[in-house]
């Protein structure tokens, strides 16, 4: 879920419940407001019909267009009966009129000399009535009374049709607040998801990105902070970078002295001569340290180089290193062949790079094959596999070997290396979308994977990548068990 959806989601939350909070008890308070207001009105005019009454009473005419006005104005029935319960006017019509209601309840209270109200359930109308009736004093006794009878339902029609219009004013409230939320969110989260990008340009090694200082104060001193700390990690890794690249080309002039000085001493000596033995182990040494080196300065330079891509196939790639390949191969008693599974498309790289990633794959084959063996490079759908029956690596060694210097078991115990082939060979992938892993082969040995399916050809606009390596020529020296 966004930051933008999370605050409109909160800003909802918060709105409902303050509609919920605030309307549910302003509808339970109009309810009962209205139905106080209903009851209230309606004594109030009985009062006032019966007032009117007391001069009325001799007067039948009166009497009815009094209890029709009444009628009218209050939306129920008016009912005059004498002070024996005997209807005198009725509003809804002349039916009832010379009937008898001493009995009904309300009426009898009235006509005690005690106005009541209640509601009750009318087996007449077939529907729940507020019956309102007062008497009618004349000459300080009761000479008859007023009863006003109204429909519960029409009350509770009004006040659900008042309750609907608060539940309509809430959901507008709430739309309207989810689209101010929405702009807000959306000004709040704006600033943020650039500073992702900015984040996410870094991530894959654009050290000179940067973030705008924009948004809230806590957001600008968040840009802030991530602008200084981008910069420290370019000053760390320029540092860094210049420390191997100066300690690489200072090694380089002493190790070739020393490496003539030995070849000199070695021309001197019989090479069947122990001290021959020794002097050519000491050129051996001295070749693997240079290499050391070569590669050192290699990955130093990892994201300053600006190298063009092109679009090749994948197919021609691997033919190609096998080739290279072939005469080491031989000489080691490894039969070397070039395969392929599916169509393998094209891919867009440096072909300098894709060449010196499987450089190093096949010579740690190599390395690691038994005599009389055989090492198979298969390309496939945007991929390239290099296959040996070495000893194969164990699952929890697979991501070690690909650090510097990082060597597994069956490295160290095996042939010489400096653990940084493979390391080369992931950056130099990466650079390009790509990716090398390591995994079990069926039947014992390992399968090495450039997997380059991530580097379409519209995947650098410029058609370059600054970083994950530099390209160079020569095999690299590590090695799949511990490289």
């Amino acid at each position: 879920m966004t930051l933008r959806v999370r605050l409109v989601a909160a800003v909802a939350y918060v709105l409902l419940l303050a509609i919920v909070a605030f309307g549910l008890p302003l509808a339970l308070s109009l309810r009962t407001r209205i139905n106080d207001e209903v009851r209230t009105q309606a004594h109030a005019q009985a009062d006032l019909v019966a007032a009117a009454a007391t001069d009325f009473l001799p007067d039948r005419a009166q009497l009815s267009l009094l209890a029709r006005t009444a009628s009218t104005t209050l939306h129920g029935r008016v009912l005059i009966v004498n002070a024996g319960g005997q209807v005198l006017v009725d509003s809804a019509g002349p039916a009832e009129v010379g009937s008898n209601y001493a009995s009904r309840p309300e009426l009898a209270r009235a006509l005690a000399g005690s106005p009541d109200q209640v509601q009750r359930y009318s087996r007449t109308l077939g529907e729940e009535i507020l019956a309102t009736a007062v008497p009618i004093i004349h000459n300080g006794t009761t000479a008859g009374a007023v009863r006003v009878t109204q429909s519960v339902g029409a009350v509770g029609r009004a006040v659900a049709r008042v309750e609907l219009e608060l539940v309509v004013i809430g959901i507008i409230v709430l739309l309207i607040g989810l689209l101010v939320g929405s702009l807000l969110s959306g000004q709040i989260g704006r600033p943020l998801r650039r500073l992702e990008q900015v984040a996410r340009r870094v991530a894959q090694g654009d050290l000179s990105a940067r973030a705008n200082i924009e948004g809230s104060v806590e957001q600008r001193s968040l840009a802030g902070s991530f602008n200084e700390m981008a910069e420290r990690i370019s000053r760390l890794l320029r540092a860094q970078r210049d420390f191997v690249a100066d300690a690489s080309h200072q090694l380089r002039t002493p190790l070739t002295g020393l490496r003539l000085r030995l070849e000199e001493a070695r021309a001197l000596t019989a090479a069947d001569s122990p001290a021959g033995h020794e002097l050519q182990q000491a050129v051996t040494e001295v070749e693997r340290l240079a290499e050391t080196v070569g590669e050192l300065l290699l990955l130093s330079r990892a994201g300053e180089r600006s190298v063009a891509g092109t679009t090749l196939e994948l197919n021609g790639v691997a033919e190609a290193a096998v080739a290279r390949w072939r005469v080491e191969a031989r000489a080691r008693g490894i039969t070397l062949t070039a395969g392929r599974e599916g169509a393998p498309g094209e891919v867009h790289v440096a072909r300098e790079d894709i060449d010196r990633a499987l450089d190093a794959l096949i010579e740690n084959a190599l390395h690691y094959s038994p005599h009389g063996s055989a090492v198979s490079v298969v390309s496939g759908p945007g991929r390239i596999e290099v296959r040996d029956r070495g000893p194969g690596i164990s699952a929890d060694e697979r991501e070690l070997v690909f650090k510097r210097f990082g060597r597994g078991s069956a490295g160290r115990a095996g042939p010489p290396g400096h653990g940084l082939g493979l390391p080369i060979a992931r950056e130099l992938a990466r650079a390009w979308g790509g990716e090398v892993t390591l995994g079990a082969r069926a039947g014992g040995g390992t399968c090495a994977t450039v997997d380059l399916r991530g580097a379409a050809p519209q995947l650098t606009g410029a058609g370059t990548a600054t970083g994950g390596g530099a390209a160079g020529g020569g095999a690299a020296g590590g090695h799949f068990a511990g490289a």
